[in-house]
């Protein structure tokens, strides 16, 4: 059986390290944010090149901490994507905003910056730029869209720990760069975690109130609520950052096996932008007889996914009642033709081999 992700064997790779670190926390005085939390913190902001990092509970939070930090609130849209986990539209109505949604381009899948314009109007308080399957949005233009209506502009890295912009790691570009570390991820806790960059001393120092009920010696400053990470999230991470680039190279090993063996068959493999460094957390083909293809890979005892099977605008919980660009049609027809295949670092190469074997039997 070949996993569509395999979080497990992350950890047996670092098993040693990731256990002396955990007995270390279970062995002190303190388990949520204390000294391990600050050194992650520290450790991170340094990777990421940015003077601020701060740990919290879940990379939803970390959204949604993002925009209450930045002021943005009830009455105010948020610009993003529906071609992403609905925990990036979650977050915006969480701190009591409107999402307001573009369409995807077909080559990048990341959002459209040509539509920006379209759906702007006066509540339009930021963008949130998703940083898809580990490639980059087209940030330069979406930043220039930013700064002419002087709006802030989140990254959503949750997909893309280490890739680059142009030289510049994702997350020290816009304002604030927001960061899940759930396990599956190419930096994965081993459970919720989250991480926020940013540049702005002010803005990091008003991040650390509001993960802890806004309190400044114990006195609420701002309204937050409890977004805390833990000792042991947090000793396991600083493990796993020490590994990240070397297994972001070996994701993009597999990566150039499944172009190189595909090339010649009905299959869109993914493109990297110009300018931009693949993590490639997912590696995200398109074909057609989609769900045929998953059902004869499941037989054969692969287990690809879909990233994602719905646009966040056509799920039931939100149809209907959140406004979008007048054409997102690259949003609603890709979901059908989409397909995750295994991607972790430890995949084998009889493994990949399997993989590409399963397909080429097909055609």
């Amino acid at each position: 059986m070949i996993l569509c992700a395999n979080p497990a064997a992350q950890f047996r790779s670092y098993q040693s390290e990731i256990e002396e670190a955990v007995l270390l926390v279970m062995r002190s005085d303190r388990y949520v944010l204390g000294a391990e939390v600050e050194l992650l913190e520290s450790e991170f902001a340094e990777y990421i090149g940015v003077c601020s990092a701060i740990g919290v509970a879940n990379g939803t939070d970390a959204l949604e901490l993002a925009l209450r930090a930045l002021d943005v609130g009830h009455g105010d849209e948020v610009i993003t994507v529906s071609h992403t986990a609905v925990a990036t539209i979650a977050a915006i109505e969480a701190a009591g905003a409107k999402a307001v949604l573009v369409d995807v381009d077909p080559q990048f899948y990341t959002l459209n910056p040509l539509q920006l314009e379209s759906v702007f109007t006066e509540n339009t308080k930021a963008v949130i730029a998703v940083h898809l399957y580990g490639q980059a949005a087209d940030l330069d233009p979406i930043a220039d869209f930013c700064s002419k209506y002087n709006i802030p502009l989140v990254e959503d890295v949750s997909q893309a720990h280490g890739a680059k912009y142009k030289g510049q790691r994702l997350g020290s570009i816009g304002d604030i760069g927001c960061f899940s570390c759930y396990p599956t991820k190419n930096l994965g806790a081993i459970g919720d975690a989250g991480l926020i960059t940013t540049n702005n001393s002010d803005l990091a120092s008003k991040l650390r109130m509001i993960r802890e009920y806004g309190w400044c010696d114990r006195v609420s400053r701002y309204v937050g609520r409890n977004s805390r990470l833990d000792e042991l999230q947090a000793a396991i991470l600083q493990i796993k950052l020490q590994h990240l680039d070397a297994d972001n190279g070996k994701r993009r090993k597999i990566a150039e096996y499944y172009t190189s063996q595909l090339d010649g068959y009905p299959i869109q493999t993914p493109s990297v932008r110009e300018g931009a460094e693949h993590v490639f957390h997912l590696f995200v083909i398109q074909v057609d007889e989609r769900d045929a293809i998953l059902e004869y890979l499941k037989e054969r005892g692969v287990f690809a996914g879909i990233h994602y099977p719905n646009p966040v605008h056509l799920q039931p919980a939100y149809q209907g009642r959140l406004r979008t660009a007048s054409n997102v049609s690259v949003t609603e027809s890709i979901c059908n033709t989409i397909i995750s295949l295994p991607m972790y670092p430890e995949l084998s190469l009889n493994e990949t081999e399997a993989v590409v074997g399963s397909l080429k039997s097909y055609f």
